[in-house]
């Protein structure tokens, strides 16, 4: 009989022993970065320069070589996530049943209890999905509209955000409306204008970002308060807001928030989750559950779930929160207006980023140049220098998206600099 081999690692020795003594214990002497093992605690840093951060830049495996500054596509997950979800594959090998139950237990027991109180909501709010892509649509799909009934969506929103508004267009003769919204913004206060102008006695739903794909942050609590004056909900896709600052949910006071794990919050690729408020239950209904109650609204999708990757969850928000929400925030921002300072001298660039804080995040920036196109550079730079970055083509833009995070360093954007 195969004997269970128990992991070292778990959330109570994490928060006992801090980071480093978490990646002594998982990361084999073979790994690559197995040289960072000697590092004697793991606080949060003081200050944001890149020597501040030099020890949490360490706990990341990319590549020697290759930057990386796509995080808004795909995160990049720190070295104890990569283990913790290792661990959790073999759990399952080793001891199927028991290791599924006992990883089950720890995704309701810890995880989902960890998302409700890191974002502000309550355990049973919140659904883990694979995505925010699955989120939307559930939201999209769960809303009873009429023939006639419109929504209301913005020229921003990510595919995942509006198609699932064009199924319900073409096949129950709901009406879609796009407001446009300029890069940059203007204000906060024209973003709830243009909105709310929009809106008719026919309206049922506002679905829209709190952080664009380009980096745009809407008011959300302004846009939330407007809907509900209005009688109409709020959908928002959050996307690429939750990990860049601290969020709280029922503060927002939106209806329903889509959310990936995999993007600013550092958490295994497949993993998200859909959150809704209790009061919005009797309007926003299940897909997959016939015998849904408000009570009990089973909202989640059936069938087998990757339980080492959810697990694994619990790993990531314990690295976040070791370092703090509100330090990541700053060493983000830190680095975007270091990149946005450079991009200014750069002859023929205009930057589409808000210039305030308020109205843009802090990891995106996006940008054009004279005589740049976007398809054709991204493949270019990476070549060139191995720099990860992307296109962003919306509203007639040319124009490139570059996310920085806490693993990026300002001698890297110098490099992207120089090459442009």
């Amino acid at each position: 009989m195969v004997q269970k081999k128990s992991s070292k690692f778990s959330r109570r020795s994490f928060m006992k022993t801090g980071l480093a003594g978490a990646l002594s214990t998982v990361l084999p002497s073979s790994h690559v970065f197995a040289k960072n093992n000697n590092i004697d605690s793991f606080v949060a840093p003081v200050g944001f320069s890149d020597t501040n951060w030099r020890k949490v830049k360490s706990q990341f495996i990319l590549k020697r070589g290759v930057t990386y500054m796509n995080n808004a596509s795909l995160g990049m997950p720190p070295a104890v996530v990569v283990n913790a979800v290792r661990d959790g594959y073999r759990s399952i090998s080793q001891e199927p049943l028991h290791g599924k139950h006992d990883l089950q237990e720890k995704i309701s027991k810890n995880v989902i209890p960890g998302l409700a109180n890191m974002f502000g909501a309550s355990s049973d709010e919140i659904v883990l999905t694979r995505n925010a892509s699955e989120a939307l649509n559930l939201q999209a799909m769960g809303i009873k509209l009429n023939p006639g009934d419109e929504v209301v969506i913005t020229t921003q929103e990510h595919p995942a955000g509006s198609r699932p508004w064009m199924y319900r267009e073409k096949h129950d003769g709901v009406i879609v409306k796009k407001v446009f919204i300029p890069s940059p913004l203007i204000s906060k206060t024209d973003v709830v204008d243009r909105l709310s102008n929009a809106i008719s006695s026919k309206t049922k739903a506002l679905s829209f970002c709190h952080v664009t794909r380009g980096g745009h942050v809407y008011p959300v609590k302004e846009i939330t308060s407007m809907a509900r004056s209005k009688n109409i909900l709020s959908l928002v896709d959050g996307a690429q807001a939750v990990g860049q600052f601290p969020i709280d949910l029922h503060e927002l006071g939106c209806d329903a928030y889509a959310v990936s794990l995999h993007k600013w919050i550092l958490a295994p690729s497949g993993t998200g989750f859909l959150y809704v408020r209790k009061d919005a239950r009797d309007h926003l209904k299940s897909v997959f559950s016939i015998e849904s109650t408000s009570a009990n609204p089973g909202f989640g999708p059936p069938g087998t779930k990757d339980f080492p990757v959810r697990a694994a969850i619990l790993t990531a928000l314990d690295f976040v929160n070791t370092i703090g929400q509100e330090n990541i925030e700053k060493r983000c921002r830190y680095l975007s207006n270091y990149l946005k300072k450079g991009l200014s001298q750069v002859k023929g660039v205009r930057i589409l980023s808000g210039a305030n804080d308020d109205i843009s995040a802090p990891g995106s920036t996006i940008f054009e140049k004279d005589g740049l196109d976007a398809m054709e550079s991204v493949p270019l730079i990476e070549k060139k220098i191995m720099t990860h970055i992307d296109e962003h083509q919306r509203d007639d833009h040319n124009a490139i998206r570059i996310s920085t995070h806490i693993y990026n360093t300002t001698k890297q954007i110098d490099r992207l600099l120089n090459a442009l």
